[in-house]
C-alpha cells in the first residue's frame, strides 16, 4: 500500500504537518481557527483526543470495499458538518464515542486486519486525521498492510488531502449537496459544493479511478457516494455532470436510495418523507445519459 513505501521519516514529517494545524485549526474548510492542540474543542467539537464510536468488519459497504470478510469499519464520533438529516446523529452530533490515544486506535487497525478486514476504513475521519497519522506511525510498525479508506462527507481541504498524498489508498467521498446554497441551509457550511469539486479533484488526481484485484477487492482509487434526496433538494444532475466532465466516467459511484427523515429532517417539510421510486430511477438515468457506467 502506499503508506507502506514510505519512509519513516516522510510519514513522520506529515503527521507533524498535520499536527501543527491544530494548533489554529484550519483542517477543514470552516479554518475555525481553535487551539486544538491544547484540548479547545473547534466547531466538530473535537479536542486533540481522537474518539472512537465503534468498530469491526462491516458487511453493508460497497461490494469493492466489503469482499469475503468485510470492510475494516472505525467509526470516528464528530463530524465538520451539521447535516440536518444526519443519520447518525448520535455520533456526528452528539459525540457518542470513547477517547483513544494512537496506541489505541493503532490496535484498532491492526485487529481489524487480523480478522481477516480487507482494508482499514476511516469513517468522518477529517476532523482526526493528525491523530489517525499518529496511529498509523504506530500501526504500520506493527505491520500493516492492508488498503486505507478515507471516508469522508466531502467537506475537506485541498492542502489536508495533499498532506495524504502517498498515505491514503482509497478515497470514498460522499458529495451531499451539488449547490452551495442548499449547502448553507442543510449542513451548515457556506461553501459545500465548490470545496467539495475542488476535494475531489485531488482526491482523483492522487489516486485515479478505482482499481480492483482478481478478487474484485478495491485495492487503489476514487469511489463517491451520493445520497439521493426528495425533490431534488441535492441537485443530483449538477454532482454527477461534473463527476462525468471534470472526473472521469470510469468513476465508481454508489447512487443511495436509502435516505429516511432523521434528526432534525421533520423540521423541514421539503426533507421530511421518503425519496419515490420514480426520483431514484430519473437520477439513475441521468448517470446513464452522462455515460457513468460503474454504478454500485
Amino acid at each position: 500500500m502506499g503508506y507502506e513505501r514510505m519512509t519513516a521519516s516522510r510519514l513522520r514529517t506529515k503527521k507533524d504537518e498535520a499536527l501543527s494545524l491544530l494548533a489554529k485549526c484550519n483542517l477543514c474548510p470552516r479554518e475555525c481557527g481553535a487551539d486544538r492542540l491544547n484540548n479547545k474543542p473547534g466547531i466538530c467539537r473535537s479536542g486533540r483526543t481522537a474518539r472512537v464510536s465503534s468498530s469491526g468488519p462491516h458487511f453493508g459497504e460497497e461490494r469493492p470495499l466489503v469482499g469475503r470478510y468485510g470492510s475494516g469499519t472505525i467509526f470516528f464520533a464528530n463530524c465538520n458538518l451539521g447535516c440536518v438529516f444526519c443519520q447518525n446523529y448520535d455520533i456526528s452530533h452528539q459525540g457518542e464515542g470513547t477517547e483513544v490515544t494512537p496506541g489505541e486506535l493503532a490496535g484498532i487497525m491492526l485487529q481489524l486486519q487480523d480478522s481477516g478486514c480487507h482494508n482499514i476504513n476511516l469513517v468522518s475521519p477529517t476532523h482526526y486525521v493528525p491523530q489517525m497519522l499518529e496511529a498509523l506511525e504506530i500501526a504500520l510498525e506493527g505491520g500493516l498492510t492492508v488498503p486505507l479508506v478515507y471516508n469522508t462527507g466531502g467537506y475537506d481541504s485541498v492542502h489536508l488531502l495533499r498532506i495524504l498524498d502517498g498515505v491514503v489508498d482509497i478515497y470514498m467521498p460522499d458529495i451531499k449537496f451539488g449547490d452551495d446554497g442548499a449547502g448553507e441551509k442543510y449542513l451548515g457550511v457556506k461553501d459545500y459544493f465548490t470545496a467539495a469539486r475542488e476535494a475531489v479533484r485531488e482526491m482523483h488526481r492522487q489516486v485515479g479511478d478505482l482499481k480492483t484485484n482478481s478478487r474484485g477487492i478495491a485495492v487503489k482509487g476514487l469511489l463517491v457516494r451520493h445520497l439521493v434526496l426528495p425533490g431534488n433538494l441535492a441537485r443530483s444532475e449538477r454532482i454527477l455532470s461534473f463527476l462525468a466532465g471534470e472526473i472521469s466516467k470510469e468513476t465508481y459511484i454508489n447512487i443511495m436510495d436509502q435516505y429516511y427523515p432523521a434528526h432534525l429532517a421533520f423540521g423541514y417539510e421539503e426533507l421530511s418523507r421518503r425519496i419515490t421510486g420514480k426520483e431514484y430511477k430519473e437520477v439513475l438515468a441521468v448517470a446513464d445519459r452522462l455515460g457513468l457506467k460503474n454504478l454500485l
